[in-house]
């Protein structure tokens, strides 16, 4: 008999968003927190052992918005955890769809509160920012829309009041932001629905620190509707002129492209597994 090679298990890749944010703080304290966990029940915890990360030294999770495939991921981790705490804009509970011209309406799947709760979830809702681990890490809560460009999601519905209405700024979309000593802000997003110049020109207005260091996360530029905002978009990132940018997720191939070529010293590529180190100057 010949022995077999031993075969790679290897992290796998899904449509859905997760990040493990791990903070040191001065005293030398270490803090973890999920932000987001993806689009299916097992693959968020699978990856953390396949990338030998132990899902039960999660302290918190923080999700960036309702959508299922950020927040499909709770169901697993919950098996894991036992649940923990967790942010959540108002907004998150509503039902919704994705309404097409001409074609029939695909309503989401809708992450319920008594459904969390059952899993052992302790929920903590917040419109507005948040602190964690001493203040080492802020939650923006709702995003302001001040630029001119990021109008939202023109095909997003929600039900209220027994009616579906429009819905495109999806105003529970909120970030993940650390300052890190000597070298500026780190900007995270789930899909940034609120536009993603929105999200970090609030970031430093929260803060009072102007110096961007990184940009992380889904841009959600993909597709006929946010195409046509690329540019402008690409354009105002080179103005804040963070250190690093790491698009995910919904950012799109075409905005991918555009970032890489008209921005290439801080451009990151990613994929599943991709491990970011950012250290104080």
């Amino acid at each position: 008999m010949h022995q077999r090679d031993p075969v790679f298990d290897g992290p796998v890749g899904e449509h859905g968003f997760s990040a493990l944010v791990e903070v040191e703080l001065a005293d030398g304290a270490r803090h973890r927190l999920l932000f987001d966990t993806g689009v299916s029940p097992d693959g968020m915890v699978s990856n953390m052992r396949r990338l030998g990360l132990a899902p039960d030294s999660v302290e918190a999770v923080v999700c960036s918005h309702g959508h299922f495939d950020h927040t499909t991921g709770l169901d697993g981790l919950s098996r894991a955890l036992g649940g923990r705490a967790r942010l959540i804009h108002p907004q998150f509970w509503s039902r919704r769809r994705i309404a097409l011209p001409g074609d029939d309406p695909w309503e989401l799947p809708t992450t319920t509160r008594t459904g969390l709760e059952g899993l052992g979830f302790e929920i903590v809702e917040r419109p507005q920012p948040s602190f964690l681990f001493a203040g080492s890490v802020l939650i923006t809560g709702e995003v302001p829309r001040t630029t001119d460009f990021e109008r939202g999601f023109a095909i997003h519905q929600a039900l209220r009041g027994g009616a579906w209405e429009p819905d495109p700024l999806i105003l529970d979309d909120q970030a993940l932001v650390v300052h890190v000593a000597g070298r500026g802000l780190v900007v995270l997003t789930g899909c940034g629905h609120a536009g993603v110049v929105n999200i970090v020109r609030y970031a430093r207005a929260l803060t009072g620190v102007e110096r961007v260091y990184a940009v992380v996360g889904g841009f959600h530029l993909t597709g006929a509707l946010f195409e046509p905002i690329i540019g402008p978009t690409v354009q105002a990132l080179g103005e804040l002129d963070p250190q690093v940018i790491v698009p995910a997720h919904c950012t799109g191939w075409r905005a991918m492209y555009e970032l890489c070529h008209r921005l290439p010293e801080p451009f990151i590529a990613n994929s599943v597994g991709t491990r970011l180190e950012l250290t104080a100057a």
